[in-house]
């Protein structure tokens, strides 16, 4: 089912108004820099280890320096985000929306602002924040050419993790991988020596999603990437089909229970030592240092087969949904978020990179290090399907549709023409 779409009719019939709440000018400041007695009630999807640890970690700078603001964190896991996306757009249209809520930044921002119910947050972004950000993390973050969100991270999606012993074993060499199709032989030699090649759950269908778009930048470049995310597609139907055509191939690596497991549980068939590879963003890294699974000495990466060069971006913003509950709670949280002390407390824990450019690199892992360098060293950082950003939450759905399908049938062409088509289904 597509998801509902948010019109600023309805929300105008369910409130009666439309916030008017300007940023300029807000009053309320205690004369230390904090704010007056407000509550702070914020939503997000953060609850399992290191994550919760990051949100955590951000909460508590926050609250030192606004020590009078009471906050009320009030996560709504489940779902890769879908949960929360569905609790938000009712407390909106029941005119109770939080005080913030964790967002991907780019297009699934786009039904808040055609309903005009995020905030502008333009005056919080000084000359500070605007010089240090990086400009394609700015460009996500004001999809209607108006700042309306403040991201604090950037996850990578494409790389390919390893067990370093299980791929020696296999005789496998991950550097030497050049190109998708390669991907396959290396998983092949996996599964001959006794291991699961690709530990990958199909339980859901976003896992697969991103392994799909993965393949194809990988197979045919950011580029014609983009122009599948931009809805042209008459003269892609080969591209589509072929990368899709070398997942069905994947899937006969696939871990054995991969229809019963979630993504965790497959990355802990790489720890353990029973699988060689698996496709995550780098989020998985902080499962392997819960379980102290030593980076280049246990575990390894490399960026995607085919993808060097790019660093698909995965990122999570927060907003001011407007009638706000706590202006100035909010607006006080928003700026922290943009902070060099906030994006230092929260990335190394939640195992992402910052982005903003002047975050010191000292109390990073080797491993985000690396990621640094990495994304620094890119010449393309498209944003991804999967986790939203890309296209418009409605084109997703559609894609998620065609994906859950596709895990159950791996019927290629029924799946390629549903793709080719997914934004007319979606309207656009």
């Amino acid at each position: 089912m597509a998801h509902e779409r948010l019109s600023r009719r309805q929300y105008i019939t369910a409130t009666g108004v439309i916030g008017g709440i300007s940023l300029t000018g807000l009053s309320g400041y205690l004369s230390d820099g904090g704010v007056q007695e407000e509550t702070l009630e914020i939503v997000h999807w953060w609850t399992a280890g290191g994550e919760e640890e990051a949100i955590e970690s951000l909460l508590d700078g926050y609250q030192e320096a606004n020590p009078n603001v009471e906050i009320d964190n009030n996560p709504a896991p489940g779902g890769a985000g879908s949960a929360l996306d569905v609790a938000i757009r009712s407390r909106i249209v029941d005119e109770t929306p939080p005080s913030t809520f964790q967002i991907w930044p780019g297009e699934s921002l786009r039904p808040y602002t055609d309903a005009g119910v995020l905030a502008s947050v333009e005056d919080i972004w000084d000359d500070n924040m605007r010089d240090a950000y990086l400009e394609s993390v700015m460009e996500a973050a004001s999809p209607e050419d108006e700042l309306v969100s403040v991201p604090i991270n950037i996850h990578r999606l494409n790389n390919l993790f390893y067990n370093v012993e299980v791929v020696e074993d296999a005789g496998i060499d991950p550097e030497g991988i050049e190109d998708p199709a390669d991907v396959l032989e290396a998983l092949e030699a996996a599964d001959d020596a006794g291991y699961v090649g690709m530990a990958h759950q199909t339980t859901t269908e976003w896992s697969t999603v991103q392994l799909w778009e993965t393949v194809f930048v990988g197979q045919h470049g950011a580029d014609v990437f983009e122009a599948y995310i931009a809805g042209e597609t008459d003269d892609l139907e080969d591209e589509v089909r072929e990368s899709l055509d070398l997942v069905v191939d994947y899937s006969e690596y696939f871990s054995p229970d991969a229809g019963a497991i979630a993504w965790d549980e497959g990355n802990a068939q790489v720890i353990n030592g029973d699988a060689a590879f698996i496709h995550q963003g780098d989020w998985a890294a902080g499962q392997y240092g819960e379980a102290e699974f030593e980076y280049a000495e246990e575990w390894d990466y490399v960026p995607y087969p085919g993808t060097e060069g790019v660093y698909s971006m995965v990122m999570d913003s927060f907003v001011m949904p407007e009638p706000n509950p706590s202006p100035e709670a909010t607006e006080a949280f928003l700026e922290y978020c943009g902070t060099v002390d906030a994006q230092e407390r929260f990335n190394p824990i939640k195992g992402s990179i910052p982005p903003r450019t002047d975050v010191p690199i000292d109390e990073f892992p080797p491993f985000l290090q690396n990621q640094m360098e990495d994304f620094e060293a890119s010449e393309e950082q498209p944003t991804t399907i999967a986790h939203g950003s890309a296209v418009r939450p409605e084109i997703k759905s559609e894609i998620e549709e065609a994906f859950s399908r596709f895990i159950e049938t791996w019927d290629v062409e029924e799946t390629t023409q549903d793709l080719l088509g997914a934004h007319e289904a979606a309207g656009y």
